[in-house]
């Protein structure tokens, strides 16, 4: 997980609440426990606990995110205390993504089918639980299988969060509400790193790394307790059906692609790990068929394969997918070669990271409130050009000044990917969805979440390919003193590959519209018609929750 999808709406949040009430749950009304149904804006403001709720869903969101961001700085610690595999290394942390991802729509669409409240209280249930034994793994298996069961659960309480806020509070309140998601956001991108490097580098009683999946028990019963008090509950009044086959088939796909890049170097790169891969093209052909034979049945496929006519939109989602392939890669060998190849303490790169997630957040601010409206598209462009310019400055920092690097000296490439790294991250998903129908914005908009947890864990997957390919253990383990030297090659090496992946994002880019039409966030007030964002349950506008 990295924490570009958390500044992105952050930042955004001053003229956030129009986009997220309109592509958010039903606007129509919603159906209450007893089956009646009330209009949202005068149940909400008669209810004066709705600020009670607020705080709980907020604080479940926070807890998502900081967890992410945690897991990154506490990796290294992970590594020598389980003795963990660079293979399983990756899959602490793309396992995460790739739950995440194949559950998000699905676990959206639950709560508007079974009820939101119910959900958020499952999804968080399960995240709490599945903390519990991330915290209590007695060895990298039993952490990578409760990785993935934090991040099913997370797909379950995530897509609730706005949903809830939606139904609760009135169209008068909303603009302060995601003002306040925006700064509560924007603190989590900054604090998770600084909370984790401290948990690690405290070693609480001893547990060194554990504390930082421990601390949401308390986080998740409170909010448990709380919800079940305080948090109406709401269902959509037309919700699309299921699609687990769709979900099983993106699953399989992902896991017969990224399983081999993950164990393939270890194993040699043996031929069944090639098949795998190349059978994965075979079931994301299968799951295309499968999704037009949906379509055709009952109008509810996992993805609206129509949304692809559009240029823009097709544009879009692969500029997301490989942004998020960028992400994946960048954050984890940033910490292994901060913390493993320079030996710096968890607390040394956690600060060291502080500009960066200011230079995101300032970037992004000034991107969505003033060069956008007036640039459009040579907003994302410039971005993806300066984020490049930093990374190949830290490339030409971190070979002239090697082992012997300070933090002051990677502050200048740092906070110039940050600013590259604003000005993308916070106006692409409304530049994405211009020119998608109303009536696909809700599915439109979860494919484009989804879609970057995928990119996600695919980058994370590589990270094997990039990083570690260039990295010869045996020959570590024999001479350990020549570490430091070949992980700052391995990270220059991914930092290269980075920056001709971001080459490739900035030519797609000209596929975007000139200047978003920004249509759907003019409808927020309009009832949402069946199959519409309102109905669809589908996670809308949802990235600054993600992981």
């Amino acid at each position: 997980m990295s924490s570009h999808d958390a500044v992105r709406d952050a930042a955004a949040a001053p003229g956030a609440a129009e986009t997220a009430t309109a592509d958010t749950a039903d606007t129509a009304g919603t159906t209450n426990t007893a089956g009646t149904t009330d209009t949202a804006g005068t149940a909400a403001t008669a209810d004066k606990r709705r600020w009670i709720a607020l705080a709980i869903v907020m604080t479940a969101a926070f807890m998502d995110l900081v967890d992410a961001t945690i897991v990154n700085i506490a990796i290294p610690s992970i590594e020598r205390d389980l003795g963990a595999s660079f293979g399983a290394i990756q899959w602490i942390t793309a396992g995460y993504a790739l739950a995440f991802a194949a559950g998000l729509i699905t676990g959206g669409r639950l709560g508007d089918i079974y009820g939101r409240r119910r959900l958020f209280l499952l999804g968080t249930a399960g995240f709490t639980v599945a903390s519990a034994l991330c915290g209590l793994a007695a060895n990298q298996e039993m952490l990578v299988g409760s990785r993935l069961l934090q991040g099913a659960a997370a797909a379950l309480m995530v897509p609730q969060v706005l949903s809830i806020v939606h139904v609760t509070f009135p169209a008068h309140e909303r603009g302060k509400v995601f003002g306040m998601f925006g700064a509560i956001i924007g603190l989590g991108a900054v604090s998770g790193p600084l909370l984790g490097a401290l948990l690690t580098q405290w070693n609480i009683a001893g547990l060194e790394w554990r504390p930082i999946f421990l601390i949401n028990l308390p986080v998740g019963v409170a909010a448990l307790v709380l919800g079940r008090r305080f948090i109406t509950e709401s269902k959509a009044p037309q919700a699309l059906r299921l699609d687990l086959v769709g979900v099983a088939l993106v699953t399989v796909a992902l896991l017969m692609l990224i399983y081999p890049l993950t164990r393939g170097r270890e194993l040699d790169w043996p031929l069944w790990g090639h098949l795998m891969m190349a059978g994965s093209l075979v079931v994301f052909a299968a799951l295309v068929a499968y999704e037009r034979y949906k379509t055709r049945k009952d109008g509810s496929p996992l993805v609206e394969l129509s949304l692809f006519r559009v240029k823009s939109f097709a544009a879009g989602i692969a500029v997301q997918l490989t942004f998020g392939v960028v992400m994946g890669i960048f954050f984890l060998v940033w910490t292994l070669y901060m913390q493993i190849g320079l030996g710096w303490s968890p607390l040394k790169a956690g600060l060291t990271g502080v500009p960066f997630s200011i230079a995101v957040s300032t970037a992004a601010g000034l991107s969505v409130q003033a060069l956008v409206p007036r640039f459009g598209r040579k907003v994302l462009q410039a971005g993806a050009l300066i984020m490049a310019a930093g990374i190949l400055l830290y490339f030409f920092v971190a070979g002239r000044y090697g082992t012997d690097i300070d933090p002051w000296q990677m502050i200048p490439p740092l906070m110039v990917m940050g600013l590259g790294m604003g000005l993308i991250v916070a106006p692409l998903t409304d530049a994405v969805l211009s020119e998608v129908p109303r009536e696909h914005a809700g599915s439109a908009s979860g494919l484009i979440n989804t879609t970057g947890q995928m990119g996600n864990a695919l980058g994370l997957g590589l990270v094997s390919v990039v990083f570690f390919g260039t990295i010869d253990e045996k020959r570590l383990a024999a001479a350990p003193s020549e570490t430091g030297a070949a992980f700052t090659n391995a990270f220059q090496n991914s930092l290269g590959w980075a920056t001709v992946v971001l080459a490739g994002i900035f030519l797609v880019m000209f596929a975007l519209p000139a200047k978003p039409k920004q249509h759907v966030e003019g409808a927020q007030d309009e009832p949402a018609e069946p199959g519409e964002a309102g109905g669809s349950g589908d996670p809308v506008k949802e990235p600054a929750l993600v992981s």
